[in-house]
């Protein structure tokens, strides 16, 4: 610290340098506070910014995570009945994206954070699945330019860090060149040359993979073929779609005979589940299109064979589910659609009731309003559901073991569903939509109670009604022009390609080995083909 000097030793000119020094010194600590004073207003004007940021980013925090709550409420929540499956599967589609898109704004958010709610959103994050080991690996090495260390040593390796990402290719097509040797003999003249392998379109360019693929694309992935035109094009491919049709048609009529197989196969089995669904179909000359229908038939969960057949028909009319069942005799799982009573008043077939349509006449009048009473119904009937999931747990139970456990626990509910029934029957105007409800299930009573006395019954008819569900999904990307006879082609392409994916097969690896096997393949021994008996080619 310096010391003031003595001011009467000081010389009448030192004293004026000295005042002069005293002056400047307070000048630049005038100027000085000056700075300090606007640098405190100015902390002062970032701290507020700061609070108001900070009291932005809660909002925006608490909006993001109030929103990321609905989502997964969305998602996880029982959807509602009058929602197709396919609005199902884009509504559950779009919440997902919507539950990412949160999820990467609270994650810049909560970026740098080091509080307990960002440690407790990181520790809830689900972990990545570990990509397949039967995938092909591309190893790409990340080293350092130089190792070389600053200090002139050299680096050693101690190790390393492996992170995967899934990368994709899109689809290559290759050429296949058979090439055939001839071979002489010098002495005699005779010729030998290995003969070309059988293809199920002789002399076509299509391989039985680009031919599987092009009907798996058509028929699984509900791609039309202009659509798959423009895909090869992108790939430098020009295939038109005349050629394509050609190839779908061809391989619809070899397929044929294992639809047919299948078919017989589904007609040995004690119980069917049978339902219907419209198409569009237009007519060679006609301006308007008119409504075909797909009726399918299916084998239960429970059964070994795992299979579903379609049959194309033109109208809805009964005469079709008649023909197609003429001679079987069993249980059919079905509706209440009056195409059925036929078969069932000759008594060679027995009808099983859905629980599922009798439930959604309840349900209907629950979620309108309309009723108070339905609730009493949906309850019972959830009870009988709650059952049904207990069973399904039980892998290893055998029909036996699913009727006594269907005796012991459902029997008693659907007792008290019978009784609430007749109860309400006498209460309720005759002409109410409850009345109706009630009369539907009181109708069809004993239908929907078989399923009590034998465990290879289901409860309803939802089984089939899933295997509608590609019909459902991509009838708006078929159009089938001219015959019945386009129809019953995709029909049988769709029952071999959903009978494969029952059974746990890859529609695109089975329909390639079955395409290549065809040509040859022994007619006797056609059933090996199917979907439920299929070993893949060895050789």
């Amino acid at each position: 610290m310096n010391t003031l000097p003595d001011l009467s030793q000081l010389t009448h000119e030192q004293l004026l340098e000295f005042t002069r020094q005293l002056a400047m010194q307070h000048q630049s600590l005038a100027q000085s506070n000056q700075q300090l004073d606007a640098k405190v207003q100015q902390l002062e004007v970032s701290n507020q910014q700061l609070d108001s940021k900070v009291k932005s980013l809660s909002i925006l925090n608490q909006k993001y995570e109030h929103e990321l709550a609905q989502f997964k409420r969305h998602k996880f929540a029982q959807k509602n009945e009058h929602l197709t499956a396919k609005q199902i599967h884009l509504w559950d589609e779009a919440v997902e994206e919507d539950i990412a898109a949160v999820d990467l704004e609270l994650e810049r958010l909560n970026a740098g954070k080091t509080d307990a709610s960002a440690q407790k959103a990181t520790a809830n994050k689900p972990k990545r699945r570990p990509l397949p080991d039967h995938l092909p690996t591309l190893r790409i090495e990340h080293e350092p330019a130089s190792t070389q260390c600053s200090c002139g040593c050299t680096l050693r390796r101690i190790g390393e860090d492996i992170s995967e990402k899934l990368n994709f290719r899109p689809a290559q097509f290759y050429k296949e060149q058979h090439i055939r040797g001839k071979w002489v003999c010098d002495q005699c003249d005779i010729l030998t040359q290995q003969a070309m392998p059988a293809h199920v379109i002789d002399k076509g360019i299509a391989s039985a993979e680009l031919l599987s693929h092009v009907l798996v694309s058509k028929y699984a992935d509900h791609l039309p073929l202009y659509r798959q035109r423009q895909i090869f094009l992108r790939a430098g491919i020009d295939l038109s779609r005349s050629t394509l049709s050609d190839w779908v048609g061809r391989c619809g009529v070899e397929l044929e005979p294992l639809a047919d197989a299948l078919k017989h196969v589904v007609l040995q089995q004690q119980v069917i589940h049978a339902d219907e669904t419209p198409v569009t179909v237009m007519q060679i000359g006609e301006k308007k299109p008119k409504k075909g229908y797909v009726w399918a038939y299916a084998t239960t969960q429970n059964n070994p064979v795992l299979a579903v057949i379609y049959d194309f028909q033109d109208s809805r009319s009964g005469q079709h589910a008649e023909a197609f069942l003429k001679g079987w005799q069993g249980y059919l799982v079905c509706d209440d659609y009056s195409g059925y009573k036929a078969r069932f008043r000759s008594g060679q077939i027995i009808e099983v009731g859905c629980m599922a349509h009798a439930r959604r006449k309840f349900h209907e009048l629950h979620v309108t309003g309309k009723s108070q009473i339905a609730e009493q119904a949906l309850v019972l009937i959830q009870k009988l559901y709650a059952i049904e999931a207990e069973l399904r747990k039980k892998t290893d139970g055998t029909a036996e073991d699913r009727c006594e456990y269907r005796q012991q626990h459902s029997q008693p509910v659907m007792q008290q569903l019978y009784e609430w029934l007749n109860q309400h029957h006498l209460t309720v105007p005759s002409s109410s939509p409850t009345a109706r409800a009630i009369n539907y299930s009181l109708k069809r009573w004993e239908a929907l109670s078989r399923y009590l006395d034998d465990g290879n019954l289901p409860i309803d008819n939802n089984w089939i009604e899933n295997q509608m569900r590609p019909w459902a999904l991509g009838r708006k990307n078929w159009l089938f022009a001219g015959s019945l006879r386009s129809g019953q082609r995709a029909a049988n392409i769709m029952t071999l390609i959903q009978s494969a994916k029952l059974n746990g097969l890859d529609p695109y690896a089975y329909l390639s080995d079955v395409l290549k096997r065809l040509p040859t393949h022994k007619v006797t021994q056609i059933e090996e083909l199917l979907p439920h008996r299929w070993q893949p080619d060895q050789n």
